[in-house]
């Protein structure tokens, strides 16, 4: 416009007209001489300008109106074919050209004229200007005239002058372009003013054309010609052509369909020029290229040689081609199939290089053009039945550049020689000097290449990323086939292959980017709608596209890409072939192709690794990465990674080749099950990591399973740099753990940070995956870990702890929404935590506590406080740790929980439950720290946490106490434990009322949920209210610690439990008092008594360490025996001190039946500690404790291991009124509306039964003990000891007072049995110096006492009681006489060997004899027991039952036993109190037998008395040697005595008396009157042994009793006469003997029993004498004093006796004869007188 602008102002066209006139003039003065004509023309001409100047105001339409006439001069000029007028008309004519002031007719005679010139070879340039300003600068010219000009600028191009040649081919150009520009013009003017021309059906007429405007004409002329020439055919429009080139003709072509693809596109006629022209002929001229095969050019033999392939119309027809697949795709849908499949012909390795060259620059042509390969995509690879054209394509390139390594050819010679400067064996140094002589070897590779096996190939720098700027396609001047440099042809189809990935990935993400904001837009503005997701976009279609895509494409680029991965040696070259890599691994995720993404990523992981690494994730062989994460896809994943079958050839996909010159820069161990060698890694190695590792962190998203494979890898790259993981999971460079196995380059050195950074940030960076991914991604660590377990089995290497740190790692920063992935994650710990490899384990650990610890002090949303769900399922796993068996992962476990104790504590709430267990998780093989620190956690809990947790924890909490009590590593921890049960049980009695509460309150919803589900609720000692279920949860806990099998434990557990029940047992309610009672203190003592019957008896060396153990607990036996003590103890005092409060419980009777049984089972108990205790216990629910002596005391404390309740409380627990816990108790009473009710004072309730259960015990108690052993003395034998046989009779006063009431004969006689029985028993004689009193002190055993101190109760009892009770006194009689026995006959014990007291004294020298039995010394006890007989048969001799059952003939039987013995008696005072007793006796029961003489009741008794005077009296044993005289006389005064009570207490009441018995005392007298004297006197005791005295009494008795005038009955006078008559008659005997014996002894004296006994004789005749004057003579038999008289003369003979004595008794004997000298009187007179 602006050049209209221009031309058309005034001065312009001022201008014009004079420049005009100016050359008309020069024409006219040049022409003058020679061209006349010419010289007028010019002049007219001037004149014609004037002319129109001066008469037009529109000089410019004018001039052009009149062209013809004002150009014809200058034609003229030109006509002289004069070069200078030439030049000037020529001048001329461009001027007004320019001023378009040219006509349509003008123009043609301008044409006409330059053809004219052309011919003539004239002024060639000046032509082709004047032709280009004409057909510029307007439209004037059409048709021939146009074709004409055309023509012309063809002919000059093919004249012989260079630059005519090359100026009219740019001309030619040029005219062409502006044809086209004419037409494109044109359609602009006629836009939207006509209709859409009809169809064109093929057009025949060659000529013209109908439908089209004149320029479009001219266009489509022009177009059709050009095709027809480069055809070899004729014109049909550029008439007169001569000759045309294939290449000038290709090159229009395609500058036409290049510069105004519009006008083929818009105008059917041109479409079909190029579908019916162009495409048959790029085809044919295509022929010789497709035909051709190097090697096989022209030989000989074939027949028809081939046409060669010429390279500048090969290498134009590429270009055409490239352009009408660039511009006409869509119309040449099928065309460019045929195309594209040529062109992927070309780059065989068959093809010359040019061709090859040639071919892949067209290639790379299609590759920057991504919307192209989409459509290529979209109309053959995704249409049945069609060439995979895409596909096709790919794979070409990636043979292509294969076969550049596998077959060199002809044209790269030089590959297999050594490049420049040496570099290979430069680069093999490298390699192999190791990271040495990688600083010097390295740097001498200074240009970029591929090398492969031995090929190398440089790598040129070609084109810009991602323009296609090629080098031989633009070399259009050429003519023969350029010679291609070594490694251009790799250097494009390298381009070509990242353009091509880059394209495609960005076009796709760009739209994919677009489609997710869309979906998201969307989303925001219906938010009702289900959100869809982001991936399944709107347009299927397109997806589909895109999946085609790739899935045509990825097997070409991978093999290519690996393949170029492995042999590249450039750093930059290896980044693109990363980025390409990772770019499409990444497309595959998002485009969710699986497989493909696996290959990509599994080629850089391959990358990542030295060559020929054994990692069997990336080997073929295991596509199946564990098939149940994989859906279904086709597992075609291994095999795309090994071959390719690319165009019917296979192709190989290369695995590293190990000769690749790399610089090493590390040395390391694989990570493998069995140790190997060392592995290197290169820097490329290291760089294909940091893809990886992009990877990784950019894509996450999308990698999905094949997490595994980049995890897999990047474990084993970590492995080898030797990386290890930290706190949190970090991997830091670690120390070379097994020796040298790590070497490291400084330039890896300094990169390992680096790397741990990247790697940790990966792991950060999962905080932004989506859910599903960051599963996979959890998945393929657990996955990795699994193998790396494997792997760690059964050998201590260090084990890979990749896996675990990272799962740490994702853990840690995805605490926000850790609930999706904790269950996997933790699960997998937790199988960690159980390997067999300590650093594994210890790693499982660490994360698993870590990630806890995390969890709960992470700041969720809503809280853990209110997300209770969340926090248990954040302990779950610390749970789980318990059921581990290693002791470091429990250790581990429990320092988490004391941290978490620490730290949360406090808001731990429903997690209670879970971490009390994981505390409560120990068990005995765990060894002692673990327990210590399970303890301190537990510790921690009782001191600071009880108020916090809830109440329902609270049971938890005393059992988890009462494990560690039971636990036996540790025995403090043990003792500590019951400690804390204490702390416990205060803590319940101080927040009592506040528990309640909160345990009813849960125990209602707990109810309520029981009822819906239709099922009972099930709790421990449901009845009872919960609070009381925790005291039963807490008892029951200490009594099984109170069977503990270590004694201490059991000590102190029993009396922290008897306290406990002590101190807060107020605060039950009472029907809980029934569990306690059955289920916690029966069941206890149940199984103490059941440890304790079974305990061993082997004795215990010493309590551990070097503790001495005492001897009364050395044996296990003896042990249980105190813990049995001290329960028994405990449940006795309560049964005792709560007795009225566990008397209205129903079945009170019941449980004290069973408490009486255990003690009787303990006091039955072969162990003197048990049985004593029991006995203890047994009197103290008699409630015996106030009759205690003092000494007693002391025992009794000492045996009650826990001190009375009052003091109790101040030992082992905190001091306190147990005033509170009353008010406290009564409160909680009045809650459960139970009032315990005292009973009233006074009324007891009725406690019969009781006490007759109690007695029956007793007496089966007394029973058994008492009973003597049956068996052989070999068999050791248990007896009970003195103290226990002493308690146990003790007992029996204080039961009686209960049972007083129905005690029956049939009691009386069992309780007689036991009586007996208890004194019967030995004691062994090593105990005898502490029980029996010295054998001279007659002093009771305190058992004796307590056997009569019973009976003296009864015989109270009785006195006092009412008639019919007082049968009983002969029973007591019966005992008592049974002991007096025991005086003379001690008791047997079973068939035992006793030895007597005395004798086991004297050999208690032999100190370790074996113990003996020893009897007791039961004198005193026998005596003691007669006294009490005599004084109480002085208070009931005249009772009836004791005449009724002859109790004085049975007293006098029994004393007859040790009267009949005298001196051999063991003790004398045996006899003496024997004599003195009956003394007594008598005196009280002869008047009451006198008295009941006629009843016949006591007539059986005086045999006895009769016996046992005579066995007293005459007894057969002999007074010991040593007895003195003064002792001798003693004796006898005790016989005297005897005797005169027969004179006093007998016979004066002879006629009461049966005369048998009369005359046996009669006969009895008479012998102790004659003397019968003793052979063992010494001479000078003669006359005192004699017992003179006793034979004085006896006869002054008898003769008394002989005289007396109260004879009752003749019988009894004749008695006594027969008795005085044998004695007269005796003593003549002795007389008469002695006389005779004198005489015929002669001098010798006779023997001294002789002469004692004619002693007495005299003696007892003077006696006689003496009572004869004092008797009433008319009570004097007549035949006695005939008899006395008689022995007068006798007398008289013994006169000549030798011997003093005899004389002076002799003497004595004489004088009493005078009585009888006097003078006979007659009977009258004495009568009278």
């Amino acid at each position: 416009m602006s050049v209209k602008m221009s031309t058309s102002s005034p001065e312009a066209v001022k201008k014009l007209l004079e420049n005009m006139q100016a050359d008309l003039r020069s024409l006219s003065m040049e022409c003058k001489k020679k061209f006349p004509p010419v010289k007028e023309a010019a002049e007219s001409g001037i004149v014609k300008i004037k002319t129109i100047a001066a008469r037009n105001t529109d000089i410019l339409a004018a001039l052009k109106e009149n062209s013809s006439e004002v150009v014809q001069p200058f034609l003229m000029g030109c006509g002289t074919k004069e070069p200078k007028i030439t030049q000037l008309c020529l001048a001329a004519i461009q001027r007004l050209m320019s001023h378009e002031v040219v006509s349509e007719a003008a123009a043609g005679n301008i044409i006409n004229m330059l053809w004219q010139l052309m011919e003539n070879g004239l002024e060639e340039l000046k032509l082709l200007q004047t032709v280009l300003v004409l057909l510029t600068t307007n439209t004037i010219v059409h048709d021939e005239v146009l074709s004409k000009a055309i023509v012309l600028c063809f002919r000059l191009h093919f004249t012989k002058d260079n630059i005519t040649n090359n100026t009219a081919a740019a001309t030619v150009r040029q005219v062409v372009t502006v044809v086209f520009e004419r037409m494109v013009a044109e359609d602009e003017k006629f836009k939207g003013l006509t209709e859409e021309p009809p169809a064109v059906q093929g057009n025949s007429n060659r000529r013209s054309v109908s439908t089209l405007r004149p320029s479009a004409k001219d266009a489509y002329m022009l177009f059709q010609d050009l095709c027809q020439l480069v055809n070899a055919d004729a014109p049909y429009w550029l008439v007169g052509m001569t000759e045309m080139t294939r290449t000038f003709g290709l090159e229009l072509l395609e500058s036409v369909l290049n510069d105004f693809p519009e006008v083929f596109l818009q105008h059917q006629e041109f479409s079909f020029l190029l579908k019916e022209r162009v495409c048959p002929l790029v085809i044919k001229l295509f022929s010789p290229n497709i035909k051709f095969r190097q090697g096989c050019g022209s030989s000989a033999s074939s027949p028809a040689p081939v046409e060669k392939p010429y390279f500048p119309i090969c290498m134009r027809l590429l270009r055409v081609v490239s352009v009408l697949i660039k511009h006409f795709y869509s119309l040449l849908v099928t065309e460019c199939e045929i195309f594209l499949s040529l062109l992927v012909k070309f780059l065989d390795g068959e093809k010359p290089q040019w061709l090859r060259a040639v071919a892949v620059e067209s290639v790379h042509r299609l590759c920057v053009q991504p919307h192209l390969l989409r459509s290529f995509c979209q109309s053959y690879d995704m249409k049945q039945h069609s060439t995979k054209v895409f596909r096709d394509i790919v794979n070409a390139l990636g043979s292509f550049i294969q076969s550049l390594f596998i077959l060199p050819s002809a044209g790269n010679t030089s590959s297999t020689s050594t490049p420049a400067g040496g570099s290979v064996s430069a680069s093999q140094g490298s390699a192999q000097g190791g990271p040495g002589a990688a600083g010097a070897g390295g740097g001498l590779i200074t240009q970029a290449a591929f090398e492969y096996r031995g090929t190398w190939i440089p790598l040129m720098n070609v084109s810009v990323q991602g323009s296609a700027k090629a080098t031989y396609l633009e070399m259009l001047d050429k003519v023969e086939p350029p010679s291609i440099p070594e490694g251009y042809a790799m250097s494009v189809a390298f381009s070509a292959l990242l353009d091509l990935v880059r394209g495609i990935t960005s076009l796709i993400e760009r739209e994919l980017s677009k489609q997710e904001q869309e979906a998201a837009m969307r989303e925001e503005a219906e938010p009702v709608s289900p959100p869809q997701r982001a991936r399944c976009p709107q347009d299927p279609m397109a997806h589909e596209v895109w999946e085609e895509m790739v899935n045509a494409c990825w097997c070409g680029l991978l093999a290519a890409l690996s393949l170029l991965l492995d042999a590249s040696t450039d750093e930059a070259a290896t980044e693109n072939i990363l980025k390409a890599e990772l770019s499409m691994a990444s497309l595959c995720g998002r485009l969710g192709l699986v497989t493909p993404r696996d290959a990509f990523i599994t080629a850089i992981c391959k990358a990542s690794l030295p060559p020929h690494y054994a990692l069997t994730i990336l080997s073929s062989n295991t596509a199946n990465l564990s098939n149940k994460d994989r859906f279904d896809e086709p597992r075609s994943f291994s095999l795309c990674i090994s071959v390719y079958s690319i165009q019917g050839q296979s192709v190989q996909m290369v695995s590293p080749s190990s000769e690749s010159h790399q610089q090493v820069v590390a040395v390391g161990q694989p990570l493998t099950a069995q140790p190997q060698g060392t592995v290197m890694l290169t820097a490329k190695n290291i760089q294909c990591m940091r893809t990886l590792l992009n990877l990784a962190h950019c894509h996450g998203g999308y990698l999905g399973t094949s997490w595994q494979l980049v995890l897999a890898t990047l474990q084993h790259l970590v492995w080898i740099l030797g990386l290890k993981p930290s706190v949190g999971g970090v991997l830091k460079p670690g120390r070379a753990v097994e020796g040298p196995s790590t070497v490291l380059t400084t330039a890896v050195m300094t990169d390992l940070p680096v790397i741990s950074n990247i790697l940790s940030r990966l792991f950060e960076s999962s905080q932004y995956l989506d859910d599903v991914s960051l599963h996979h991604l959890i998945n393929a660590l657990c996955s990795l870990s699994m193998e790396a377990m494997e792997m760690a089995y059964g050998n201590n290497k260090e084990p890979s702890l990749f896996a675990v740190a990272k799962l740490l790692e994702t853990g840690l920063v995805n605490m926000d929404r850790i609930e999706i992935l904790w269950r996997p994650l933790t699960a997998h710990l937790l199988e960690v935590c159980q390997h067999p490899n300590a650093r594994m384990r210890e790693w499982g650990a660490e994360a698993i506590t870590s990630l806890i610890k995390a969890g709960l002090s992470f700041k969720h949303d809503p809280p853990l406080s209110q997300n209770q769900r969340l926090q248990l399922l954040l302990l779950n796993p610390l749970k789980e740790l318990s059921n581990v068996l290693h002791a470091d992962i429990r250790q581990k476990q429990l320092e988490c929980v004391l941290q978490i104790l620490q730290n949360q504590g406090d808001t731990l709430g429903p997690g209670w439950p879970l971490v009390l267990g994981v505390i409560g998780a120990i068990r005995n093989d765990q060894g002692e720290s673990l327990i210590r620190t399970a303890f301190q956690c537990l510790q921690l809990v009782v001191t600071d946490f009880l108020p916090t947790m809830p109440c329902m924890c609270l049971q938890i909490v005393v059992d988890v106490a009462g494990s560690f009590g039971l636990q036996n590593q540790e025995l403090n921890i043990s003792l500590t434990s019951i400690g804390l049960l204490w702390n416990i049980s205060d803590y319940f009695f101080q927040r009592g009322e506040a528990i309640t509460e909160e345990l009813e309150r849960e125990e209602a919803v707990l109810l309520r949920q029981a009822q819906d589900k239709g099922e009972p609720l099930h709790r421990p000692f449901h009845p009872a209210p919960p609070f009381d279920c925790l005291w039963l949860c807490l008892y029951a806990k200490l009594g099984e610690l109170c069977v503990d099998p270590r004694p201490a434990v059991r000590k102190s557990a029993g009396q922290t439990m008897f306290s406990t029940i002590a101190a807060h047992g107020t605060l039950l309610q009472p029907p809980t008092w029934n569990i306690v009672v059955w289920k916690v203190l029966f069941h206890l003592l149940d199984c103490v008594r059941k440890s304790s019957t079974t305990a061993d008896k082997e004795k215990i060396e010493s309590g551990g360490g070097n503790i001495l153990i005492h001897h009364s607990r050395d044996t296990a036996e003896k042990q249980w025996a105190e813990t049995w003590v001290l329960t028994l103890a405990g449940v006795a005092r309560i049964f005792n001190t709560r007795r009225y409060l566990l008397q209205q419980l129903g079945d009170f009777f019941k449980a004290w039946e069973v408490l009486l049984d255990h003690i009787q089972s303990a006091a039955l108990s072969k162990n003197n500690e048990v049985s004593l205790a029991a006995l203890k216990s047994f009197q103290e629910i008699l409630q015996l404790v106030t009759p205690i002596k003092d000494t007693d005391k002391l025992d009794a404390l000492a045996m009650d291991v826990p001190p009375v309740l009052m003091e109790s409380l101040q030992v082992s627990g905190p001091g306190r009124p147990l005033v509170r816990s009353d008010s406290l108790a009564e409160r909680l009473a009045q809650r459960y509306g139970a009032q315990p009710s005292l009973p009233p004072p006074g009324e007891e309730l009725d406690d019969s039964a009781l006490w007759w259960s109690a007695w029956n015990t007793w007496y089966r108690i007394g029973t058994e003990c008492t009973r003597p052993p049956s068996g052989g003395t070999d068999k050791l034998v248990f007896v009970p000891s003195q103290p226990f046989l002493t308690a146990l009779i003790q007992i029996f006063p204080a039961l009686y007072q209960h049972i007083a009431g129905g005690f029956s004969m049939e009691d009386l006689k069992k309780l007689g049995v036991i009586l007996h029985g208890a004194v019967s028993v030995p004691i062994s004689s090593d105990s005898s110096p502490f029980i029996l009193p010295s054998y001279t002190e007659a002093v009771l055993t305190s058992l004796q006492e307590a056997v009569l101190t019973a009976l003296d109760v009864l015989q109270k009892a009785i006195c006092v009681g009412s008639e019919n009770l007082q049968v009983m006194y002969p029973a007591i009689f019966e005992q008592l006489l049974l002991f007096v026995e025991f005086s003379c006959k001690p008791p047997q014990y079973g068939k035992m060997e006793t030895k007597h007291v005395a004798n086991a004294k004297y050999n208690q020298i032999q100190l370790f004899a074996p113990a003996e039995w020893v009897a007791l010394n039961y004198v005193p006890f026998a005596e003691q027991s007669l006294e009490v007989v005599v004084d109480l048969y002085h208070k009931t001799a005249c009772h009836k039952a004791v005449i009724n059952e002859k109790v004085l003939q049975n007293i006098i039987k029994t004393l007859r036993i040790p009267l009949g013995l005298k001196y051999a008696c063991p003790a004398e005072s045996t006899w003496k109190l024997a004599v003195s007793s009956l003394l007594k006796v008598l005196s009280i029961g002869l008047p009451v037998a006198r008295q009941q003489a006629s009843s016949g009741k006591f007539d059986t008794m005086w045999p006895e008395l009769a016996n046992a005077f005579e066995d007293f009296l005459f007894t057969k044993s002999t007074p010991p040697d040593n007895l003195s005289i003064q002792e001798f006389q003693r004796n006898e005064a005790v016989d005297v005595q005897v005797v005169q009570l027969i004179s006093t207490e007998i016979l004066p009441f002879a006629n009461f008396i049966p005369k048998e018995f009369v005359g046996r005392i009669m006969s009895m007298l008479n012998k102790g009157s004659i003397h019968s004297q003793s052979s063992s006197f010494t001479e000078a005791e003669m006359d005192i042994r004699m017992r003179e005295e006793f034979s004085k009494v006896c006869f002054e008795t008898l003769l008394q009793f002989s005289f007396s005038n109260k004879v009752s009955t003749p019988q009894e006078g004749y008695i006594s006469r027969m008795a005085l008559s044998v004695l007269l008659q005796r003593a003549q005997d002795v007389l008469r003997r002695y006389v005779e014996d004198q005489r015929l002894s002669g001098r010798c004296p006779l023997p001294r029993q002789q002469v004692t006994e004619i002693i007495f004789v005299l003696k007892a005749i003077s006696t006689l004498m003496d009572s004869l004057k004092k008797t009433q003579p008319e009570n004097v038999d007549g035949n006695v004093w005939v008899q006395v008289i008689a022995l007068y003369p006798t007398l008289v003979e013994c006169i000549t006796c030798s011997s003093p004595e005899v004389s002076s008794a002799l003497k004595d004997a004489l004088g009493p004869f005078k009585d009888f000298m006097q003078p006979p009187v007659s009977k009258v007179q004495n009568g009278e007188s």
